[in-house]
């Protein structure tokens, strides 16, 4: 009997090793052929520990070159063509539209995610009409197409961007047992934490813009930021704010959950286009209130005044009032909040159900 050949298709080797860790440990417990292909990365160690195949292949995330997408294309169409695999597994952008176009030339089943459309359809410019455009000639002929909440989902049906060929997950879920729940700190200072790509996109001004004020009137409260600098103007910007003791500036680093213990809070003012973050529901599950901006995503995470509060996107005003309003609670309310949240993790988030959800799908092929 011949063995079902699995393709993953990924822009980010730490991404897929941080999300689909679990799914892949699965599969590797099967008697499937697992193929990678992925940009070249220290993680792919990790792949090919699990006796799968990496294929590498740098991609330009966020760049929109022609001839490097039909490259792109033309290479997806080549490996593809030669595994010849039983189904076609692919996360973010790229990976999604060249994948399903490849696959859609080859006949070949495939399950797209869409994980989140960062900015692309924040501004209805010719950039977001040519990924409408994109979409509906590639994703709308996939096999499936898995959804992580319903803002994306409704406004892909709306612009005609899929058929009837979607599901729902709860984001990407949350490993349960490697984000346990922790004790609130026990001392008398105040700590929040942004975690996330230093760019505008990710609401780093508003967050910078609510440590400088609280900072100023709240002795006792500490701003951590935490992840790479993404967009070179935030270097001198960062360091500014670090200088003047307004933050601490993390850097990236690989284990976040023991800043996270840290602090009580984490604030993601991010302007839109996250799937579910898998930051709000790591820190949830850990215990910790969760304040964010009113998006898709963050709204299935945070019910507002239970586990966190929301806020408008982009009005750093307003991000200022609900974290007075946090530091205004007392010790007992901010702890409960932070327990509300590890309950509703657990009832609608757990990992689990997405790596299920995939096996199910697998075993059908």
């Amino acid at each position: 009997m011949n063995r079902n050949k699995i393709v993953f298709l990924t822009n980010h080797s730490i991404a897929l090793y941080g999300v689909r860790k679990e799914l892949l440990e699965d599969l590797s417990k099967t008697d499937c052929d697992v193929y990678i292909v992925t940009p070249p990365d220290e993680k792919n160690d990790f792949f090919h520990e699990l006796g799968f195949s990496v294929i590498e292949r740098d991609i330009d995330r966020r760049g929109m070159n022609p001839i490097k997408d039909i490259r792109l294309i033309s290479f997806y169409r080549t490996i593809l063509k030669d595994i010849d695999p039983d189904i076609v597994l692919s996360f973010a952008v790229k990976p999604n539209i060249y994948g399903a176009i490849a696959c859609n030339m080859l006949g070949i089943k495939q399950i797209c995610n869409i994980t989140g459309t960062g900015g692309t359809f924040l501004n209805n410019d010719f950039k977001a009409k040519l990924i409408k455009w994109l979409y509906r000639r590639s994703v709308k002929k996939s096999y499936k197409v898995y959804f992580q909440n319903d803002g994306d989902k409704d406004f892909f049906v709306e612009n005609k961007m899929i058929r009837s060929n979607w599901e729902l997950l709860p984001g990407s879920g949350v490993n349960l047992d490697n984000y346990k729940y922790n004790d609130f700190p026990d001392n008398s200072n105040i700590s929040f934490i942004f975690v996330g790509r230093v760019l505008e996109l990710k609401g780093i001004d508003e967050y910078l813009e609510c440590a400088e004020y609280i900072k100023g009137k709240y002795e006792n409260t500490t701003f951590y930021v935490a992840g790479w600098i993404e967009e070179e103007k935030y270097t001198k910007i960062i360091d500014q704010y670090k200088n003047k003791e307004i933050i601490e500036y993390l850097g990236f680093i690989d284990n976040v959950s023991k800043y996270i213990k840290k602090c009580e809070c984490i604030i993601l003012p991010s302007h839109g286009g996250e799937g579910v973050p898998n930051v709000l529901m790591e820190s949830a599950a850990m215990g910790r209130v969760c304040i964010a901006s009113d998006i898709n995503g963050s709204r299935n995470v945070i019910d507002d005044q239970i586990n966190g509060f929301l806020f408008e996107p982009k009005n750093s005003k307003q991000l200022i009032e609900k974290v007075e309003k946090y530091l205004s609670l007392d010790k007992k309310h901010r702890i409960e909040m932070g327990i509300n949240g590890r309950k509703r993790m657990e009832k609608l988030f757990d990992r689990k159900i997405v790596v299920d959800k995939y096996m199910n799908e697998i075993k059908k092929v």
